[in-house]
């Protein structure tokens, strides 16, 4: 068991965050008004407080932090301190509680920016080696002094948290796969605006008992959507693969294109049933251009890139996609096929 002793905050990337003593932890998102929360796999960043004593105790010896010899809480970036549990000896998939909130372990460490902030000031930054980095599975409040736990990931099944903050129980619990979200736009790729449909994929395949592997923001480029699915597909980092944006009339709207591409084996049945089931919402829905195809072991489902419509068109589909992999990975080899 572990004890929180800050919750931490920055405006800005790349920058040292500020113990505010307690923060809202939200559904898919990471910690409201912090500058790395969004649908990515880097939601919260949490440092052990023994690796933080570890590192003032080596700087003393060594004469190093000289510009800030006090090192304060969120100054290499983490978002929560934890004392009592070694975070970076956790694998990837382990869940901690802290009161309502849930976060799941998704990434070890990661690559440093030598010229940040934080390396400036601090000599050196702890974050690429022991961090940890997890997303949020059930929202709630975490406060200095509260408790976390550890569960391994099998202990958490049957259990898909929602974006109100509430546990629910899930068939999907024994749902073995990965899905990574592309989203294609050039307006949003500019920060010119905010993307609103991966929140609502993310949700979706959360609920069906998927855990996220990955997200990519990219402009409607074709080849640069093309180089990105097949890096997923051909890695192996995800099974599922869900696009938006991109399936319209526009010039510049590409994503099937680029899909086909890539394809070796086409889905069609997936991207017609949400078009016929989309016709109970809006005819209009008859100019998607989107389709679905197979490459090595992943499905690439392309969706609609407004978020009423994602939502519209995965709930179709969702629950039937399982079955599909499970025949598509031959894990469960005793699947009927069709």
């Amino acid at each position: 068991m572990g004890k929180i002793l800050a919750v931490c905050i920055s405006k800005e990337k790349g920058t040292s965050k500020r113990d505010m003593g307690s923060a809202e932890f939200i559904f898919n998102y990471g910690l409201k008004d912090d500058a790395h929360a969004g649908p990515s796999l880097r939601q919260v960043s949490l440092l052990s407080h023994e690796i933080i004593e570890k590192f003032k105790k080596q700087s003393l010896t060594q004469g190093s932090c000289i510009t800030k010899p006090k090192i304060e809480h969120g100054d290499f970036g983490e978002n929560l301190v934890v004392q009592g549990i070694v975070l970076s000896s956790l694998p990837i998939g382990t869940f901690l509680h802290c009161g309502n909130v849930v976060l799941e372990i998704t990434q070890i460490g990661k690559e440093c920016h030598k010229h940040c902030a934080i390396f400036d000031a601090m000599g050196d930054c702890i974050m690429p080696r022991e961090g940890i980095f997890a997303r949020v599975i059930n929202g709630g409040v975490i406060s200095n002094g509260d408790e976390m736990t550890v569960a391994a990931a099998e202990v958490q099944a049957g259990n898909t948290a929602q974006p109100n903050g509430a546990v629910h129980g899930a068939v999907a619990a024994v749902n073995p796969y990965r899905f990574w979200i592309i989203i294609a736009s050039d307006r949003c790729y500019r920060a010119e605006q905010e993307d609103k449909s991966a929140p609502v994929i993310s949700e979706l395949a959360a609920a069906a008992g998927f855990s996220q592997a990955g997200f990519t923001l990219l402009p409607d480029d074709q080849d640069g959507i093309e180089a990105e699915l097949k890096k997923i597909c051909d890695k192996g980092l995800a099974d599922l693969i869900l696009t938006s944006g991109g399936t319209g009339f526009s010039p510049r709207d590409r994503m099937p294109e680029a899909t086909l591409s890539v394809a070796e084996r086409v889905v069609p049945g997936i991207a017609e049933a949400m078009r016929s089931g989309s016709m109970a919402f809006t005819k209009r829905a008859m100019l998607s251009r989107a389709v679905s195809v197979i490459r090595k072991k992943s499905l690439i489902v392309n969706l609609p890139g407004s978020p009423n419509a994602v939502r519209e068109n995965l709930s179709l589909v969702i629950s039937e996609l399982q079955h599909g992999l499970d025949i598509l990975t031959e894990r469960d080899k005793h699947k009927e096929h069709l």
